[in-house]
C-alpha cells in the first residue's frame, strides 16, 4: 500500500451500495495492475494505491465478513 499524488487522468467509480445522499464512501479507479481508493467526501486529499494482489487479497477478507 502507498499514498499517491492526486492523478486527474483516473476514472473514479463510487459503489453501487452507496446512496444518493453521500455519506461515508470510497471511490475506486482501476489501472493496469494497480487499483486507487480515495474518500468521496474529500477528492483533492490523498488516496491509497494497491498492487493487485494485495487488492484481491483485501476483497477476499471483506467478503468474508
Amino acid at each position: 500500500m502507498s499514498t499517491d499524488t492526486i492523478s486527474p487522468e483516473l476514472t473514479w467509480f463510487k459503489s453501487s451500495y452507496s446512496g444518493a445522499e453521500g455519506g461515508e464512501c470510497l471511490e475506486a479507479a482501476a489501472t493496469p495492475g494497480t487499483v486507487h481508493v480515495r474518500d468521496s467526501k474529500a477528492p483533492a486529499r490523498a488516496q491509497l494505491a494497491f498492487g493487485a494482489l494485495e487488492w484481491d487479497a483485501f476483497v477476499r477478507f471483506a467478503v468474508t465478513r
